[in-house]
């Protein structure tokens, strides 16, 4: 857990590892020799009007998103080559008999083994949670509920509120306690506050959902009905006090640091330092509250709302984060509202690869020690270092140019990027599960033990200095992100590969694909909120008034920008929730290809499938977002993605970019051109 929510900038939101899906191969996005593959393009579109729909739409036309996917494109097409690597992998190790206790075969074998078992899974129907259950009906009193909710807490979900560790905002070398937010079963508290008659759906069926799910308990139709109203009320009473998304972004606002005492006066009918007790961290010395109004509602939960409701909302949270791991009517139950309704998938994914993202979310860097030991290449990661590099060089260089900001800023941002950390393919040192017991008895039970090892493993690093060789993703995982606390970027070896990255491929391929990735990770670093952070990763004010008055008309711009873009309907994307990742495209692209001209491929302006250098970088740029996604997915994604549609991510940015106007003579007026008076130029 981290201080605010956006700590680590992500590339891709959406396409997490554990949620992403897939099924066949990539190699029809690119043609042979690494040319661009003019079959997926729309040439009757012009790339002065449309880019996206120039370089993707007949590839757009002509794909079906297959009926277990919210979406399809290059993130899931490429995950399906991982996930492909991986189940050979599991397949192979589930099969070994002589192996280490302990070892990271031994490991995800027997998990694998475990989560593939749905005779045995089917036979324990509820079983496996009922002892959990059982405890929560035996609460009599607050003392119960909070023992309770603190093995809630370490083992299932996270009812009420979240309690973890993170890097405190202005001391980045220790780890204090992080109170956030939390408790709310649908994605955020638009969810239940919004009377339009799409979220009332989403609202109704909701319910249904907690209905379902208790009358699979054996609650009588009328009681589950009544729970499910009682517990809906209870969480619109918290989605009532969080705060909204686009205030969370500022990481001012989520940034107040109490002592247990100070934290007990503001909310007093909770018992803090019984909690605190109980979750394992009895003296947590200053911990960092990041929505002080919502713990005071927090407070007024407890002190208000009769204890048998209390003890439903419990069971709920058990019920809900364990379904995908018990038997088949709560896996339909689950999924039939978080997969169709929230999203429009239309069927489940394959068994295999529901099982496997719950490995690599419970365990994934022991499987990503067998992913890299057999798909990353040093070669790999020494080319990807060297484009790395280049970009740097780019960036230092754009900064020195900057008209708008002073030398003293310009200093201290040259500074912080100098201190960057970066992060290729896998760590340097490898997280320890040791004391984890997985076995081969019971599928949920493994995902219960990893979750309480993860858990408590995270607590104990409260008070501690920050380990900054840590990873906050897996090896295998399609994404990249930058963590300002830590000042570094991550490219793990998952998303180094084609179309991204390939090290044998020319570089026009590479800059317009994994260059952009990395210049946008970069530029998170001087986004709205990454600038807030100084080399050390300290939440520190590092500029002057004029320079800081100047950056934000020019992210003002890019806000207005994207506030007329409509993602789906009616419903325009949110300038505000967007900004950073906007301007972490714009910036991305910018770097990239002021690195590329450095290039001897750039320099000789030779041509490849009739397109010059300069064209098959913004074709390569426009390929890595060819994604297609449902209407759902795209609702849900306006409400809760700081990221815009993949479309918007092409030509929103390339509007603003004067080498891709040169290299396909985009003219003033036309509409991939943003008039001089609301042109973004930032980084």
């Amino acid at each position: 857990m981290s201080y605010f929510k956006g700590n680590f900038s992500i590339l891709l939101f959406p396409l997490l590892f554990a949620s992403v899906i897939f099924s066949k191969s990539f190699c029809q996005s690119l043609g042979a020799n690494d040319e661009i593959n003019k079959k997926d393009m729309d040439t009757t579109v012009s790339p002065t009007v449309d880019f996206f729909e120039y370089a993707n739409g007949t590839w757009l036309k002509n794909t079906k998103i297959p009926a277990a996917y919210s979406g399809w494109g290059s993130f899931y097409i490429l995950g399906d080559e991982n996930l492909n690597k991986l189940k050979n992998i599991l397949s192979s190790v589930e099969k070994e008999s002589n192996v280490k206790k302990g070892s990271s075969q031994q490991l995800v074998g027997d998990f694998y083994y475990t989560g593939m078992d749905t005779v045995q899974i089917d036979k324990q129907g509820f079983t496996p949670i009922q002892k959990e259950l059982e405890s929560v009906t035996a609460i009599n009193n607050l003392q119960d509920f909070y023992k309770e909710l603190a093995k809630i807490q370490l083992g299932f979900s996270n009812p009420l509120f979240a309690f973890g560790s993170g890097a405190d905002a202005k001391n980045s070398k220790m780890n204090i306690g992080q109170l956030d937010q939390s408790g709310l079963g649908m994605p955020d508290r638009d969810y239940y506050l919004k009377d339009d008659q799409s979220t009332k759906t989403i609202r109704e069926n909701y319910s249904q959902l907690i209905t379902k799910s208790f009358m699979l308990i054996g609650y009588d139709s009328t009681k589950a009905m009544k729970t499910a109203e009682e517990i809906l009320a209870l969480e619109t009473q918290l989605a009532k006090a969080s705060m909204p998304r686009v205030e969370e972004r500022d990481p001012h606002n989520v940034y107040h640091k109490m002592t247990v005492e100070e934290l007990t006066e503001l909310s007093s009918d909770f018992n803090w330092n019984e909690y605190f007790t109980l979750i394992g961290v009895p003296k947590p010395g200053e911990i960092n509250v990041a929505q002080p109004d919502f713990f005071k509602e927090v407070s007024n939960v407890v002190k208000t709302i009769p204890i048998e409701t209390l003890k439903e909302y419990l069971k709920w949270n058990i019920i809900r984060s364990a379904e995908p791991y018990l038997s088949t009517p709560f896996v339909e139950a689950n999924f039939n509202f978080y997969g169709m309704i929230l999203n429009g998938t239309k069927e489940m994914q394959p068994r295999w690869k529901r099982v496997l993202g719950t490995i690599d979310g419970q365990i994934g860097m022991e499987l990503g020690k067998l992913f890299v030991e057999k798909y990353f290449p040093p070669y790999a990661k020494k080319r990807a270092l060297d484009l790395v590099h280049n970009l740097m060089a780019a960036l230092k260089t754009r900064i020195e140019k900057l008209e708008w900001m002073s030398p003293e800023t310009k200093t201290a941002a040259l500074k912080k990027l100098s201190e960057f950390t970066v992060k290729i393919g896998y760590p340097d040192k490898w997280k320890s599960y040791k004391g984890l017991v997985i076995n081969r008895d019971s599928y949920f039970e493994n995902v219960l033990s990893a979750s309480i090892f993860n858990s408590e493993k995270d607590m104990a690093k409260i008070g501690k200095p920050v380990d900054k060789t840590e990873w906050g993703m897996t090896p295998q995982t399609v994404n990249a992100y930058y963590n300002p606390q830590n000042n570094e970027i991550v490219f793990p070896a998952g998303i180094l590969q084609p179309p991204f990255f390939d090290p044998k491929a020319d570089d026009a391929i590479n800059y317009g694909g994994i260059g952009a990735v990395i210049g946008h990770e970069m530029t998170h670093g001087f986004d709205d909120q990454g600038r807030q952070f100084d080399g050390a990763g300290n939440m520190k004010d590092w500029w002057t008034k004029t320079d800081e008055e100047n950056f934000d008309k020019r992210a003002q711009k890019i806000i207005d920008q994207f506030d007329s873009y409509v993602a789906v309907d009616t419903l325009h994307i949110n300038g505000k929730l967007t900004e950073g990742e906007n301007i972490a495209d714009l910036g991305g692209i910018n770097i990239s290809f002021d690195a590329f001209k450095k290039t001897a491929e750039y320099k000789s302006g030779k041509e490849i499938n009739g397109f010059t250098p300069a064209q098959r970088f913004f074709l390569s740029f426009a390929n890595i977002w060819k994604i297609k996604n449902r209407p759902e997915r795209l609702r849900l994604r306006v409400k809760v993605d700081p990221h815009s549609p993949e479309h918007y991510r092409v030509d929103g940015p390339l509007s603003n970019t004067p080498a891709f106007w040169k290299a396909f003579n985009v003219k003033p007026g036309d509409p991939m051109r943003n008039p001089e008076n609301k042109l973004v130029k930032i980084w």
